[in-house]
């Protein structure tokens, strides 16, 4: 029966994953998004089948992080489940806040949001509950930063310890260009607060995997693991970016190895947070490098990743509210998510010059293309006088589906000529696969 009202809270692709994915389970009769882009609107369409949304859904003029004014909105409009996109809202306390308002809420607190808002917190987390990661150090002193570098005098991994929009994190190749990234952060202050602290990582090598996983505070189920492409050009060139891809399940990725990410970084993390008077509620992402020495975890985030989002909710051959609600509810054990057989690949349309400074107000054409298992993502955009332009550096997501990864991508690439802003920019090898287009 269709009775509960949603809250999504954010306004990128995976919040438009999210609306989309819940406006289809069947329990949900209404869906708001907040503060939501010019894709996350649509009305009630009672006879959708397949990818199309039954529930209608809005968006609401609220920010992310406007935390009493979500919780005020949710009690008014008598949400049922409130669904946290951002790593921001976690970091500010929404989760503890909805709680005490006696608000049902699918998000950890902050205390156990604690694992991506801070670095060095989940790098000694990690150390404590002996969860395989690379050797560190943590500073707030550039001198004392600096000689630690010059005495590693190798290849090595800075990062700003706060959050930083996926953008904080500075691979070196040697001392010197650790030297720069510690001056950058620590002097220069590029990430701001985010930056008062660094963690200096040894550099591992190997392949990475995202490991997504629901989770109720005891127990977790583990979704497709998928593969994220964050350099901004083709055969990861150029900087890091928010993501600009990505495919799932990855065929590298078979039983043997969800085991053993199960049993070596995702119940520990569950047993450690429940330890320290923490329940992880909420979506559990470690980012993974398979390396010659094992599994090993590279970082924790505590929701949803962007733009793995929009590969793994089209695999979900369920109903994302009773997922959602069975966590919230410590009922996880007792339900088992159903995935579609297949393959999911999205590639991420880009403004000219991101992650640089880039323009906005752009006009799309060509949104209204359809496509049999393909569906658009919304991320930077936003409608003017009934026109959507840009509004973001990762401005759409093309995810599609096939039987298997060649198709897949495929299948995403020959519905991206539909669509056109000026500058319009992706890489054409998301899933390994080079489009000549």
């Amino acid at each position: 029966m269709s009775h509960l009202n949603v809250l999504v809270v954010g306004s990128g692709g995976r919040e438009h994953a999210l609306a989309w994915a819940l406006a289809r389970s069947p329990e949900v009769a209404q869906v708001y998004v907040a503060p939501g882009n010019a894709g996350t609107l649509w009305a009630a369409n009672p006879a959708a089948t397949g990818w199309l949304p039954r529930a209608a859904a809005a968006n609401v003029p609220i920010k992310a992080d406007d935390v009493a004014g979500l919780r005020d909105f949710a009690l008014e409009q008598s949400i049922s489940l409130t669904v946290v996109g951002p790593e921001v809202a976690l970091a500010a306390g929404l989760v503890d806040a909805f709680q005490a308002a006696g608000q049902r809420v699918f998000g950890p607190v902050q205390a156990a949001a604690l694992l991506e808002s801070s670095k060095a917190f989940a790098k000694q987390f990690m150390q404590e509950y002996s969860i395989p990661t690379a050797a560190f150090a943590a500073f707030t002193d550039f001198a004392a930063a600096r000689d630690y570098v010059r005495r590693l005098n190798g290849p090595c991994v800075v990062k700003a310890d706060g959050l930083a929009a996926g953008k904080g994190v500075l691979m070196c190749d040697d001392a010197d260009d650790a030297e720069a990234a510690l001056r950058q952060i620590l002097v220069e202050q590029a990430f701001g607060s985010a930056g008062a602290r660094v963690v200096v990582e040894e550099r591992l090598e190997g392949r990475e995997i995202s490991a997504l996983a629901f989770c109720d505070g005891q127990h977790y189920a583990l979704m497709p693991l998928t593969r994220d492409h964050k350099r901004v050009y083709d055969d990861d060139q150029g900087p890091n970016t928010g993501g600009m891809g990505a495919y799932g399940p990855i065929p590298d990725g078979d039983n043997a190895q969800r085991e053993t990410i199960g049993r070596t970084v995702l119940q520990p993390a569950l047993d450690g947070m429940a330890a320290r008077g923490t329940p992880f509620v909420g979506v559990l992402y470690a980012g993974l490098m398979q390396t010659a020495d094992g599994l090993k975890v590279l970082e924790f985030n505590c929701r949803f990743g962007d733009p793995e989002t929009q590969v793994i909710l089209p695999l979900l051959d369920d109903s994302l509210a009773r997922i959602l609600l069975a966590c919230v509810d410590g009922r996880l054990a007792e339900t088992t998510p159903c995935w579609r057989d297949g393959v999911c690949v999205t590639v991420g349309l880009a403004s000219a010059n991101y992650p640089g400074a880039y323009t906005t107000g752009l006009p799309i054409s060509g949104l209204d293309a359809a496509a049999d298992d393909v569906v658009v993502f919304h991320a930077g955009t936003a409608s003017r006088d009934g026109q959507i332009a840009t509004a973001g550096g990762r401005v759409l997501s093309v995810s599609a589906w096939g039987a298997d990864l060649p198709a897949a991508a495929e299948r995403a690439y020959s519905h991206i000529p539909n669509i056109h802003f000026d500058g319009m920019h992706y890489r054409r090898d998301i899933g390994g696969r080079k489009a000549s287009l």
